[in-house]
Order: structure tokens, then sequence, then C-alpha cells
């Protein structure tokens, strides 16, 4: 079932009601049967990366992104994030320039972002799978209930989260998150299409780090 991916104690813990409601079951058998007849990406067992790297009770960041890159050798389970010796996507390039000019460090121009999840950063995408060559193939199949409830819990249980939203997608999830407990950070997306309208000059990352170090809570290191 789709909770055998999910290793992370604290997020069996918070989602296990979830899992038995009936939609999971048809999100289980559309994916299980995807992954049969098709190049599906991430790799099955790390569909659940993002959680199990993250533990509930030690996310301190919440950014997040669509659905996983459609090219090969890219998807990881982690959102805007390559394994490491893959070329940087665009948008994770433009990530990287924000980060050198608003903290004015050079990043390792490396694109597995485990280190920042490691730290407390959950890199959520809002569908967690798709099909090969087939951008947005496996929305409104039942990942984006899941994903919501995953943002609803964090930001219920939770407080002093920093959400980052970068574009329209993640922009429209900021009616699940309680605003007067955490802090809501929004620009346009990284992509080359839009970086250039507000996404470069946003200080996320330092704006980020300033509030956590306020409420007491160990700064990111985003290199």
């Amino acid at each position: 079932m789709l909770q055998d991916l999910l290793a992370e104690p604290g997020w069996q813990e918070a989602l296990k009601y979830e899992f038995k409601k009936p939609y999971i079951k048809d999100l289980y058998r559309f994916i299980k049967s995807e992954y049969e007849k098709h190049t599906i990406y991430p790799n099955w067992e790390n569909i659940f990366l993002a959680l199990n790297l993250c533990p509930l009770n030690k996310t301190k960041v919440v950014i997040i992104g669509q659905d996983p890159y459609h090219n090969p050798k890219q998807a990881t389970g982690l959102a805007f994030g390559v394994p490491s010796k893959e070329p940087l996507p665009p948008s994770l390039n433009n990530i990287f320039k924000e980060v050198e000019t608003d903290l004015n460090i050079k990043p390792e121009k490396n694109g597995n972002l485990s280190r920042w999840a490691e730290q407390g950063v959950l890199l959520l995408n809002t569908t967690l799978t798709v099909r090969q060559n087939q951008p947005t193939s496996h929305q409104n199949k039942g990942w984006e209930i899941l994903t919501d409830t995953i943002i609803n819990i964090i930001s219920e249980q939770k407080s002093n989260i920093v959400f980052i939203l970068w574009g329209k997608l993640a922009q429209s999830k900021k009616n699940l998150i309680h605003k007067s407990n955490h802090l809501i950070l929004e620009s346009p997306h990284p992509s080359p299409l839009s970086a250039y309208r507000g996404f470069f000059g946003n200080r996320h990352f330092s704006q980020t780090n300033s509030y956590l170090v306020q409420n007491k809570i160990k700064a990111i290191d985003w290199k």
C-alpha cells in the first residue's frame, strides 16, 4: 500500500487516518498501474522522500513545488532538486543565484537538495509523481488532497514555520495556512519565464533565517 513507502514515524502517525480514506485506495491503484505500464518519476521508493528526510517534528521551512521533473534522470522526490551529478535545471539554477545574491555566499552547484531537507526544509511537490515527458500528467488523481492535508497538518500542529510560495500554484495553498502562527513568503516562480518579474531580489532566504533566529530556531545553511 501507499503508506508502506512512508518510513518516517512522525509522518506515519500524523497521516494514519488520511491513509484510510477511500481516495487513497484509488490513488494507489492508479499510480501502481502507471508504474507498471509507463516510465514514471521519481523512482517508486522515493515517492515520499521529502517526508522521509524531513520529519514533522523537525520541519522549519516548507517550499511548495508543482510536480516532479518529467525528464529522465532529474526527479528525486524533493521539489526542485535533482541528483548530485545532473546539470541544474533552469529554476534550480535561478534559486541558487538568489541564494548567492541574497546571502552573499557561493552555494554548491549541486542539485541534490537533501542537504536542505535534512535541516528541516520540506521540499513538497503538490503532485508527487509524473509520467515521463508528460508534465502535470498525474494532477487531479488524489495527490493534491494528500499534500493539502500535509500542509494543513504542519500549519495546525506547528508554530513559527516559514512557508515559501513561489508562483500561482504554490500561492493557491495560502488558505491552508494559519497566517498568525507562521511566516508566509510569496513571489513569482523561479522559472526563467517569471524569475525577472520578482523572484530575483525576493530575499526569501535571508528573511527565512531572520524569522527562524527571532523565534530561537536554528537558521538554515542554504549553501
